[in-house]
């Protein structure tokens, strides 16, 4: 039986241009980036090359790219710098949103119970956040802001524009996790007013263990890590050159294609949503415009998202109902629920997140499929068939 990788969002196959980089860099370029010999001045020149790349495509400085391990690293040392920051004012007051990835979520709890206030913010039906409730939320204390480009489970693409401009006015540093943003649409840092930026290679279909933390060049950020002087001193250990030129190469690669690639799979995207809002008692989670190109997440009432996944991958379909960071979790979906969705409905969602690499043939299989498991598990819920004979009503 074929497969169908439907779960893009969680992490992506490698392109061809990152496979070739890899292999090229790790049988050419093993010398280590720090030493004084060929080898590493070898290195060294990849590592830069790298950060030129990088920083190309976000219309950024080189000197303005730091190397990660990932995505969460980013965000953990974007925070930190602007708490660290702010403390030198006497600033200890942080705005965020409640549909944040829990690499954001989970640091600010921790700096809560560390003296820290943390305002965050609601989200409309459709997942966006509004300007004027982040310009609301400011005082004269507030140290950072930091809302998500994209969000991972429902795709809804924030007002990121708007946000850093008031973040600007207000001389307040404006953090962006565009971990799902980025290679998928197009990210401009100066013209969004971002001051520090969070990347991941494996969700732009480059290597799995390396990102960035983009800093604006008046930001030095906080060491998480102690030793060397690596990355100008703010990460030490040394440079992963094989990953790092791999991300360049699949960043380069995806943003020279984002609009091809983000026409097709938009395609492929809508004709997905259409099939399956025919199935009865559903919902589409998010805003259906202002929505990453790959991003299909709904709700099927009477049904469980994990008996939902298990059986879809029974017949060869991959896919999720959220984050891949809390997919061993009972509980439902922190996103759907400030959505506003009840416990029962938020517990039957399911997140089909696509990319170029998927064809029509699969979408037709979907479209065929799901609705075929929705009703078995229908048929063995006791909840619908109270629906059904009108003893409970529908929460949709």
């Amino acid at each position: 039986m074929e497969r169908i990788y439907m779960d893009n969002a969680a992490t992506t196959q490698m392109s061809e241009a990152a496979k070739k980089t890899m292999i090229d860099t790790m049988e050419n370029c093993y010398g280590n980036a720090s030493s004084l010999h060929s080898f590493g001045n070898h290195a060294a020149i990849i590592l830069q090359q790298s950060r030129e790349i990088m920083a190309k495509y976000l219309n950024a400085e080189p000197r303005e790219i730091y190397f990660t391990s990932c995505g969460s690293e980013s965000d953990n040392q974007a925070i930190l710098t602007g708490i660290k920051l702010g403390a030198k004012k006497n600033k200890k007051h942080i705005i965020s949103t409640k549909i944040e990835h829990h690499a954001i979520l989970h640091m600010l709890e921790r700096l809560k119970k560390e003296g820290y206030e943390v305002t965050f913010l609601d989200v409309g039906k459709n997942g966006i956040v509004k300007p004027n409730d982040v310009a609301s939320a400011i005082k004269e204390n507030t140290a950072l802001v930091t809302i998500m480009y994209a969000n991972n489970e429902i795709g809804t693409i924030q007002p990121i524009k708007e946000i850093g401009q008031i973040c600007k006015d207000k001389k307040i540093l404006f953090h962006t996790d565009a971990v799902q943003a980025g290679g998928h649409i197009d990210i401009d840092v100066a013209e969004n007013n971002i001051d520090m930026l969070s990347l991941s290679a494996h969700k732009f279909n480059g290597p799995k263990g390396v990102g960035i933390l983009y800093c604006k060049k008046n930001i030095i950020p906080e060491r998480l890590i102690e030793g060397g002087g690596h990355e100008r001193g703010r990460r030490a250990g040394t440079e992963n050159i094989p990953g790092i030129a791999s991300m360049a190469a699949a960043f380069e690669d995806s943003c020279l294609n984002i609009q091809k690639h983000g026409e097709y799979t938009s395609k492929l995207r809508d004709k997905l949503i259409a099939g399956l809002s025919k199935i009865p008692n559903c919902i589409v989670n998010g805003d259906l415009t202002n929505r990453l190109p790959g991003n299909v997440n709904m709700c099927f009432e009477g049904v469980e998202g994990e008996s939902l996944l298990l059986m879809l991958d029974m017949r060869g379909i991959a896919a999720s109902s959220g984050s891949a960071c809390t997919s061993g979790s009972l509980d439902p979906s922190h996103v759907l629920l400030a959505l506003g969705l009840p416990h029962e409905i938020a517990h039957g969602s399911l997140r089909l997140s696509l990319s170029h690499y998927n064809t029509e043939e699969e979408i037709d299989y979907i479209i065929k499929t799901v609705p075929e498991i929705v009703g078995y598990l229908r048929n063995m819920s006791p909840v619908w068939e109270k629906i059904q004979k009108g003893e409970m009503k529908s929460r949709l």
